[in-house]
Protein backbone atom coordinates (compact mmCIF):
# COMPACT_ATOMS: atom_id res chain seq x y z
CA UNK A 1 0.00 0.00 0.00
CA UNK A 2 1.05 3.36 -0.47
CA UNK A 3 1.99 5.80 2.66
CA UNK A 4 2.86 9.49 2.82
CA UNK A 5 3.45 11.55 5.72
CA UNK A 6 1.18 14.73 6.85
CA UNK A 7 3.51 17.39 6.87
CA UNK A 8 1.77 19.87 8.29
CA UNK A 9 -0.77 18.14 11.10
CA UNK A 10 1.15 19.33 14.60
CA UNK A 11 0.17 18.69 18.21
CA UNK A 12 1.35 20.45 21.60
CA UNK A 13 3.68 18.02 22.99
CA UNK A 14 2.09 15.05 25.21
CA UNK A 15 -1.55 16.37 23.74
CA UNK A 16 -3.64 15.05 21.02
CA UNK A 17 -5.60 18.45 20.23
CA UNK A 18 -4.71 19.09 16.78
CA UNK A 19 -3.28 22.80 16.62
CA UNK A 20 -5.48 24.99 14.65
CA UNK A 21 -2.70 25.05 11.51
CA UNK A 22 -3.16 21.69 10.87
CA UNK A 23 -6.76 22.12 9.09
CA UNK A 24 -4.96 23.44 5.85
CA UNK A 25 -3.22 20.27 5.66
CA UNK A 26 -6.34 18.17 6.95
CA UNK A 27 -8.47 20.05 4.75
CA UNK A 28 -6.43 19.10 1.34
CA UNK A 29 -6.74 15.23 2.74
CA UNK A 30 -10.73 15.78 2.99
CA UNK A 31 -11.25 17.59 -0.90
CA UNK A 32 -9.08 14.51 -1.92
CA UNK A 33 -11.11 12.49 -0.36
CA UNK A 34 -14.44 13.60 -1.53
CA UNK A 35 -12.88 13.49 -4.84
CA UNK A 36 -11.66 9.71 -4.71
CA UNK A 37 -15.25 8.15 -3.20
CA UNK A 38 -13.68 4.58 -3.16
CA UNK A 39 -10.61 5.53 -1.56
CA UNK A 40 -9.63 3.85 2.20
CA UNK A 41 -7.49 4.94 4.72
CA UNK A 42 -5.81 4.49 7.84
CA UNK A 43 -4.00 7.36 9.67
CA UNK A 44 -1.30 6.34 11.49
CA UNK A 45 0.27 8.30 14.40
CA UNK A 46 4.28 7.77 15.45
CA UNK A 47 6.22 9.08 18.24
CA UNK A 48 9.95 9.62 19.01
CA UNK A 49 11.25 7.49 22.23
CA UNK A 50 11.29 10.05 24.75
CA UNK A 51 8.74 9.15 27.46
CA UNK A 52 7.63 5.50 27.89
CA UNK A 53 6.11 2.71 25.81
CA UNK A 54 2.83 2.85 26.98
CA UNK A 55 2.41 6.17 27.49
CA UNK A 56 3.71 6.90 23.52
CA UNK A 57 1.49 3.87 22.24
CA UNK A 58 -1.89 5.68 24.13
CA UNK A 59 -0.31 9.32 22.55
CA UNK A 60 0.03 7.72 18.87
CA UNK A 61 -3.29 6.30 19.13
CA UNK A 62 -5.37 9.18 20.71
CA UNK A 63 -3.87 11.74 17.67
CA UNK A 64 -4.79 8.61 15.03
CA UNK A 65 -8.24 9.32 16.58
CA UNK A 66 -8.00 13.23 16.65
CA UNK A 67 -7.46 13.24 12.72
CA UNK A 68 -9.53 10.39 12.28
CA UNK A 69 -12.60 12.34 13.70
CA UNK A 70 -11.70 15.52 11.72
CA UNK A 71 -12.39 13.85 8.64
CA UNK A 72 -15.23 12.09 9.70
CA UNK A 73 -16.44 15.96 10.84
CA UNK A 74 -15.72 17.33 7.28
CA UNK A 75 -17.98 15.17 6.13
CA UNK A 76 -16.13 11.32 5.07
CA UNK A 77 -17.77 8.63 6.69
CA UNK A 78 -16.16 6.67 9.31
CA UNK A 79 -15.99 3.38 7.33
CA UNK A 80 -13.15 4.76 5.33
CA UNK A 81 -10.93 5.43 7.74
CA UNK A 82 -9.10 3.40 10.42
CA UNK A 83 -6.75 5.01 13.19
CA UNK A 84 -3.95 3.60 14.52
CA UNK A 85 -1.07 3.98 17.08
CA UNK A 86 2.67 2.57 16.32
CA UNK A 87 3.94 4.75 19.75
CA UNK A 88 7.63 5.00 18.97
CA UNK A 89 7.90 1.30 17.00
CA UNK A 90 8.37 2.29 13.63
CA UNK A 91 11.43 5.12 13.37
CA UNK A 92 12.16 6.41 10.79
CA UNK A 93 15.15 8.72 11.49
CA UNK A 94 17.52 8.74 14.30
CA UNK A 95 16.13 9.46 18.29
CA UNK A 96 19.38 10.32 19.11
CA UNK A 97 19.28 13.81 17.82
CA UNK A 98 16.33 16.72 18.05
CA UNK A 99 15.96 16.55 13.73
CA UNK A 100 15.68 12.96 14.46
CA UNK A 101 12.70 12.70 16.74
CA UNK A 102 11.13 15.40 14.69
CA UNK A 103 10.88 13.21 11.87
CA UNK A 104 9.73 10.25 14.14
CA UNK A 105 6.75 12.21 15.23
CA UNK A 106 4.65 12.00 12.71
CA UNK A 107 1.25 11.26 11.02
CA UNK A 108 1.01 8.79 8.40
CA UNK A 109 -1.83 8.11 5.62
CA UNK A 110 -1.32 4.45 4.40
CA UNK A 111 -4.18 3.57 1.45
CA UNK A 112 -5.84 0.66 2.23
CA UNK A 113 -8.11 0.60 -1.22
CA UNK A 114 -8.26 3.04 -4.06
Amino acid sequence: PKTFTLNNVYFDTGKSLLRPESSKELDKLVEYMKAKKRLVIEIGGHTDNVGKVDANLKLSTDRANSVRTYLTNHGIEGIRVTAKGYGDGSPVASNDTDAGKQKNRRTEVRVIKE
